[in-house]
C-alpha cells in the first residue's frame, strides 16, 4: 500500500492531489508477501530498477514519479527494530514504525483504487521514524497533511494506539509533534503556521489520555 507523502493527498477530497509536492511514491510491501511482490515487478510499466539502489524504480518517462519499496514488518513486531531483506532484485529496508499500519479503505484515484493505510497508524509511524535535517521536516509536515484531512475518528484512533506505546516512544512522538509546532514552512508542503492549532490538540488529547490512562 501507499505510505508515505502522497497518502494525504490521497485521502484530500476526491483525492486532489495538492497538499504534499511530492517526487516519488512510498509503497509498503509485507515482509510476508516478498516473494509475490517480487514476481510482479515485471508487469510495471514505464519503470526500470534504480541500478544504485533496486528497492527504488525509477520512471522511464518524465510523467511518472520514482517508486521506493520499503518492508513493512507484521503487526506486533518490535517498533524500534529495522533490519534488511537482502535480494538482489528487491532488497527491502523493513522499518519497525511501519508495524503500526493498518488497511485502510481503497481510495479511487483516476480510475484506480489505491490501498492506502488508516490515518491514525500512519500519524504515528511518522512521528516515530527517526529522521533528521530535511527530510525529518518534511515527514513532519507530512503529519500536517494528515491532520488537515483527518476526521474526528481518526484523531480518537491516533490517541488510542499511542496509548499503547512503550514510554519512550511516547515522548518520541510528544517531543515531534513540539518541534512541528515550531517548524517553519517548506517548499512544496502545507504552511504550518495557519494550522499550528491543529497539532496543539493533536498534543493535548496525547497528554490528556495518558492523565486519565
Amino acid at each position: 500500500m501507499v505510505v508515505g507523502s502522497e497518502v494525504p493527498n490521497l485521502l484530500e477530497a476526491e483525492a486532489g492531489a495538492t497538499l504534499v509536492v511530492s517526487q516519488d511514491v512510498d509503497i509498503a510491501v509485507p515482509v510476508g508477501a516478498h516473494a509475490l511482490v517480487k514476481e510482479r515487478l515485471s508487469a510495471l510499466q514505464g519503470l526500470r530498477p534504480s541500478p544504485e539502489e533496486p528497492s527504488v524504480w525509477v520512471p522511464a518517462e518524465p510523467a511518472l514519479l520514482e517508486v521506493n519499496f520499503v518492508g513493512m514488518p507484521p503487526p506486533g513486531s518490535d517498533l524500534e527494530r529495522t533490519y534488511l531483506v537482502e535480494d538482489g532484485a528487491l532488497p527491502l529496508l523493513v522499518f519497525g514504525p511501519l508495524a503500526l499500519l493498518r488497511p485502510g479503505p481503497l481510495v479511487r484515484a483516476e480510475g484506480v483504487d489505491v490501498p492506502v493505510p488508516r490515518l491514525a497508524g500512519l500519524v504515528l509511524e511518522k512521528l516515530l521514524t527517526d529522521r533528521t535535517g530535511e527530510k525529518g521536516s518534511r515527514d513532519l509536515l507530512v503529519v500536517l497533511a494528515l491532520l488537515m484531512v483527518a476526521r474526528e475518528t481518526d484523531l480518537e484512533e491516533a490517541t488510542e494506539s499511542y496509548l499503547t506505546l512503550p514510554d519512550e516512544l511516547r515522548h518520541a512522538a510528544r517531543a515531534n509533534l513540539t518541534i512541528l509546532s515550531l517548524i517553519e514552512p517548506h517548499d512544496g508542503m502545507p504552511d504550518p503556521r495557519p494550522q499550528r492549532a491543529r497539532v496543539a490538540a493533536l498534543l493535548r488529547r496525547f497528554e490528556g489520555g495518558e492523565e486519565s490512562a
